[in-house]
């Protein structure tokens, strides 16, 4: 049980290495194993886990951990040879430390609450609950194993079906202050379903997404048009149902371009496909950042990776401010060059999609199908009218104003 003879998996967790020390050295103190098992259960209930929960730990660790062999694991399973037999080496360690069994700690305390532990309460602070479970249940089969190769299949199974580490077992992401991915642990679980019309839209972007996802060729995206129309909610649909086929999404701000090449350079040799989304893109005429964008999107001289496409929203079809100037400017000798020059960067993303505010018509269907969806006990010509006036008074005419009245009804109801 020696954490440092590890070779593949070898980490500073402070958990697991006091932890197997106390595991090694049955004469700890009382203070020291208490504070260790209460280090273990602020874990598991960070983490929104159950079961055993010295097992989910060291199950976390090992789906979590990337390295040379996991990441390897995740494109073709596990790779053999001497770099399998290594990989051996810290799973026997592994197993050993996961097969300790807590009740041979000596300590007063009843250790079945950690063998069988429950939250009810639990919001799953760090994990989604279909991550949570994925987690649990592994740790499950890993007791029933019975020797170190069964042990390493299970594992080798997980990373290839569901992924290894961070980018594998989340579906979003974002950048922090200082450029590095860090999951969105809650995103809006929406579908296409459950943005109603626009059809035609949606069913343009789901054909270029499929075409990524499947390997074949596809455009960098640009969804345009007013605002509160579905968009974003678009994003989030492909982020939710396309998951299962290794989509991720990375979404980043415009002050965040400068870490895009080495966003570029994390990713792009993984086993998934990557949107890195820019949401409500647009540029003032005085900000330069969209030069360096239409480089990086395509012009520069390293080809951009098969496994990352760019999807953007905007209100502005050419996403540069323009003004009436560029055409009548006396001190440009270019005009024409001026111009292009601001309607370059829309014109990268092979695809674009407008999203346009419904007619009345249209919206009137839109609060119609929000009401049928969430069981509002109220008549066509009642709802309507209402909706009609609401709408005066607020965002005018689009689905977001739509599922604000709703929700404005749904609150007088409670």
């Amino acid at each position: 049980m020696e954490v440092d003879n590890l070779l593949l998996y070898k980490n500073d967790d402070l958990l697991l290495r006091r932890f197997s020390s106390i595991l090694k050295d049955k004469s700890a103190d009382d203070k020291e194993t208490f504070e260790l098992l209460s280090m273990l259960i602020k874990f598991g209930a960070e983490h929104g886990f159950y079961g055993n929960l010295w097992h989910c730990y060291i199950t976390w660790m090992m789906v979590y951990d990337e390295n040379p062999y996991s990441i390897d694991c995740e494109i073709k399973g596990s790779p053999g040879g001497t770099f399998d037999k290594i990989a051996l080496h810290d799973f026997a360690i592994l197993k050993e430390l996961f097969d300790f069994d807590l009740n041979g700690l000596n300590v007063d305390f009843d250790i079945s609450t950690i063998i069988n532990f429950y939250d009810e309460g639990n919001k799953d602070k760090v994990f989604n609950r279909r991550i949570r479970d994925r987690i649990c249940e592994l740790s499950v089969s890993l007791e029933k194993c019975n020797d170190v190769l069964e042990f390493r299949d299970l594992i080798v199974d997980f990373y290839k079906q569901f992924g290894v580490g961070m980018l594998g077992l989340h579906k979003a992401f974002r950048l922090d202050d200082e450029g590095n991915i860090i999951p969105i642990k809650r995103i809006t679980h929406v579908s296409f379903n459950d943005l109603v019309g626009y059809q035609l839209q949606k069913d343009k972007l789901i054909q270029n997404t499929n075409a990524f996802v499947s390997g074949s060729k596809a455009n960098n995206c640009l969804l345009y048009g007013d605002a509160g129309t579905g968009k974003s909610t678009s994003i989030k649909a492909l982020a939710n149902e396309y998951y299962d086929k290794g989509l991720r999404v990375i979404e980043i701000y415009k002050h965040q371009f400068k870490y895009i090449n080495n966003l570029i350079s994390t990713i792009k040799n993984r086993n998934y496909k990557f949107i890195i989304y820019m949401d409500d893109l647009s540029f003032e005429d005085f900000e330069i950042e969209y030069k360096y964008l239409k480089a990086v999107i395509e012009g520069g001289l390293e080809k951009k990776p098969d496994n990352i496409l760019i999807y953007a929203t905007s209100n502005r079809r050419h996403l540069v401010k323009e003004k009436f100037t560029d055409n009548t400017e006396s001190n440009d000798l270019h005009k024409s060059d001026t111009k292009q020059e601001k309607l370059s960067l829309a014109a990268r993303f092979g695809v674009s999609i407008y999203y346009g505010a419904p007619t009345p018509k249209e919206f009137k269907e839109i609060v119609l199908a929000l009401r049928d969806r969430n069981n509002i006990n109220m008549s066509d010509e009642d709802i309507l009218s209402a909706a009609n006036k609401w709408e005066l008074s607020h965002n005018g005419l689009s689905g977001r104003t739509a599922q604000q009245f709703i929700d404005y009804l749904i609150g007088l109801d409670n």
